[in-house]
């Protein structure tokens, strides 16, 4: 396929927001291999962004650190956004009006990449999702070469230059990555790489950054509108505005409501019985229907049902995703830390046995408790709030009837669950980390280590 590409030689890109994830350096590369003079500017000082300066050593930049200043934006023949950075920022709108057009890494991809693509988004399980697509497309795929990056952690521009059109990727988009992506792409649909898209679920997120419900779903749902003709696209059972501009040529799927699963039996797709029903026990819950979802687009992507299946007994998980660390005293325990919203926390406590032990805390979000409450009286989970969340939520957990503490952290929390008793235990926070860490994995490191004091038997030893 024979795609239009952006002319970069010689041309004054500037790249906004390096950050601190790579994303912005893979940009800032990618444009400096292909010739362009590429300016990179962000708000934070040199010695915060140093670990990512260090990344983009043997290219010669112009750097403007700690500010933006206007005329890089006015002058520029392009900027590239990082997907931190809002579209209502006022350095963008100098850009419009100066008539330069914007872009982002996940556009530049896109438009460059000569592989097959599988896209995957959604507010719970993307992650996950991408994560057992690339394992069962690379076990269960006959040589076929498989990427994997995006949202998940590592950006696909560095590795443009080794890919074939025999190749796939699995593809991780955030709603902050596909909300500007019509105005970022450079594309006809017709000439999309994305041969499938999986939107996992949709419920509600960011609205920080979003505003609303609605904008974080239209967000979600823009990337319906560049899957290629002949693609397929997974969307979640029930019915989503927007949707109904699906182009007729593409697939639609429904998974996860009536008729999706077959009860004991795995999951039927194309007539096909796809996953067996012996499951290894550690895969509970949301982890399974994220599972299945794989199986059906590595399926779609040409993968045999029997090498499926044995890939299936290799299949890995990613830490913090409703993972099955060990047993405390003969109780399971459950690290669901990558959670920060309630919805999540109430689909892992769904997961799990009634009376479960929960750990939830940390900076509380704009966001609907309801549901995890009406879900932990149900299933009468004995409850360990810390952090900042215990001003704002102690009282509204006690009113459901339950047994409630309150901790200063993780690990005073987990040291009262334990002391509550009941079935399983659930590190699921339900709550941003920021009140007191700088990202959930420091959290989940805290929590693991008192864990570990407390004479956690890793699952391996419990479970061989």
């Amino acid at each position: 396929m024979t795609r239009p590409m952006r002319d970069l030689e010689g041309r004054a890109i500037t790249v906004m927001g390096l950050g601190l994830f790579g994303g912005g350096a893979a940009v800032a590369r990618f444009c400096a291999r292909r010739g362009a003079r590429v300016t990179v500017t962000d708000l934070r000082p040199q010695e915060v962004l140093a670990p990512t300066l260090a990344s983009l050593a043997g290219h010669d930049f112009n750097l403007a650190l700690g500010g933006h200043r206007e005329s890089d934006f006015q002058s520029a023949d392009l900027v590239v956004v990082n997907p931190a950075v809002p579209l209502s920022s006022p350095f963008l709108a100098l850009a419009r009006t100066a008539k330069v057009p914007l872009t982002s890494e996940t556009a530049l991809f896109l438009e460059n990449t000569p592989a097959t693509v599988v896209a995957i988004t959604g507010t719970e399980g993307k992650s996950s999702t991408t994560h057992f697509l690339g394992q069962l497309l690379a076990t269960a795929s006959d040589g076929r070469r498989v990427f994997q990056g995006g949202n998940i952690g590592h950006s696909l521009l560095d590795d443009l230059d080794e890919m074939t059109g025999a190749d796939v990727c699995a593809l991780e988009l955030s709603s902050y990555q596909l909300e500007g992506l019509s105005e970022h792409l450079l594309l006809e649909r017709a000439d999309s790489p994305i041969a499938a898209a999986l939107i996992t679920n949709l419920r509600c997120d960011h609205l920080e950054r979003h505003k609303s419900r609605a904008a974080y779903i239209q967000a979600k749902l823009r990337l319906c509108e560049w899957v290629a003709p002949g693609g397929s696209l997974f969307l979640p059972a029930g019915e989503w505005p927007g949707e109904t501009n699906v182009a007729p040529d593409v697939r639609l799927v429904r998974h996860g409501g009536e008729g999706w699963r077959t009860a004991g039996e795995g999951y039927d797709f194309d007539g096909k019985q796809l996953a067996p029903p012996d499951w290894d026990e550690s895969w509970v819950g949301f982890q399974q229907e994220n599972i299945h979802l794989a199986l059906c687009a590595a399926h779609l992507m040409g993968a045999p049902k029997q090498r499926l299946a044995s890939a299936l007994a290799e299949l890995k998980g990613l830490p913090h995703r409703l993972e099955w660390v060990g047993q405390i005293d003969g109780r399971r325990v459950f690290d669901n830390a990558v959670s920060t919203t309630p919805d999540s926390t109430e689909s892992a406590l769904c997961a799990l046995a009634e009376e479960t032990g929960l750990i939830v805390g940390g900076e509380v979000k704009d966001l609907d408790l309801a549901p995890l409450l009406a879900t932990a009286r149900a299933r009468r989970a004995r409850v360990v709030i810390f952090g900042a969340a215990r001003k704002a939520w102690t009282a509204r957990f006690l009113a459901q009837g339950l047994a409630v503490r309150t901790a200063a952290g993780p690990k005073e929390a987990l040291a009262l669950a334990l002391d509550l008793g009941g079935s399983d235990l659930l590190f699921s926070p339900a709550c941003a980390s920021f009140d007191a860490y700088a990202n959930f994995k420091a959290r989940a490191e805290d929590f693991l280590d008192a864990a570990r004091a407390a004479g956690l038997a890793p699952r391996e030893s419990v479970c061989p």
